[in-house]
C-alpha cells in the first residue's frame, strides 16, 4: 500500500474519532473497537492492520494537537519510551 492511501486512512479514522469527541488517551476497548470496525469495514482490512490504523490515528492526532516539544524531552507523553 503507498504512503499516500495509508496517510489517508489514518486521516479518515482520526476524522471520526474527532467527529466523536473521543479522548485520545480512550482506553476502553469497546469504544476502540468501533473505530477497529470502521477500519475494518471501510479499508477491507484484517483485525491486526485495522488496530494499527486506529492506534496510529490516535497517535497521529496527539502529535498534531502537541507543542513543538521535543519529542526526545517528552516522548513519554506519547508512549515512545525516549528517556
Amino acid at each position: 500500500m503507498s504512503d499516500i492511501k495509508y496517510n489517508s486512512q489514518i486521516e479518515k479514522i482520526a476524522s471520526a474519532i474527532l467527529e466523536d469527541k473521543t479522548s485520545l488517551d480512550e482506553q476502553d476497548e469497546n469504544k476502540l473497537k468501533k473505530y477497529i470496525d470502521l477500519a475494518k469495514r471501510q479499508f477491507n482490512l484484517q483485525d491486526e492492520p485495522a488496530a494499527q490504523i486506529v492506534n496510529e490515528a490516535f497517535l497521529y492526532l496527539k502529535l498534531k494537537g502537541a507543542d513543538s516539544a521535543d519529542p526526545l524531552q517528552h516522548g513519554d507523553q506519547f508512549g515512545a519510551g525516549f528517556s
